[in-house]
């Protein structure tokens, strides 16, 4: 397995900008451990791993599934940063239009808590 999370990313789906990272084993080619990787990582370790391989949004080869669950870990972890939920909603707006509903209601907290 390897040492992070963001290593254990670019591994299993690539990266745009830097080599991929060589499979030390089956599980490092597994969803499965992937994504219980994911569910238990930290909010700044999933935001290092959005970041690191995802920079612009609209790049990067994480698959939108592991981006969405990704931004709803970290908001679950997170809910009173507007500006993260802002970048969440700018996410889903690139890769809907399904969740067009959920990016406009991010929209809405972000503004409600910012109002607080």
């Amino acid at each position: 397995m390897h040492s992070t999370l963001v290593e254990h990313a670019r591994c299993r789906y690539g990266d745009e900008y830097r080599p991929t990272v060589v499979a030390r084993c089956a599980q490092d080619r597994d969803d499965r451990y992937f994504i219980e990787r994911l569910t238990f990582a930290g909010a700044e370790d999933i935001l290092m791993m959005l970041r690191e391989l995802c920079p612009n949004l609209v790049d990067g080869l994480l698959p939108v599934w592991v981006r969405n669950l990704a931004y709803r870990l970290v908001i679950l972890q997170r809910p009173d940063d507007p500006a993260l939920m802002r970048e969440a909603a700018q996410n889903l707006w690139l890769h809907g239009p399904d969740w067009d509903d959920i990016a406009a209601d991010l929209e809405h907290r972000a503004t409600a808590l910012e109002a607080t």
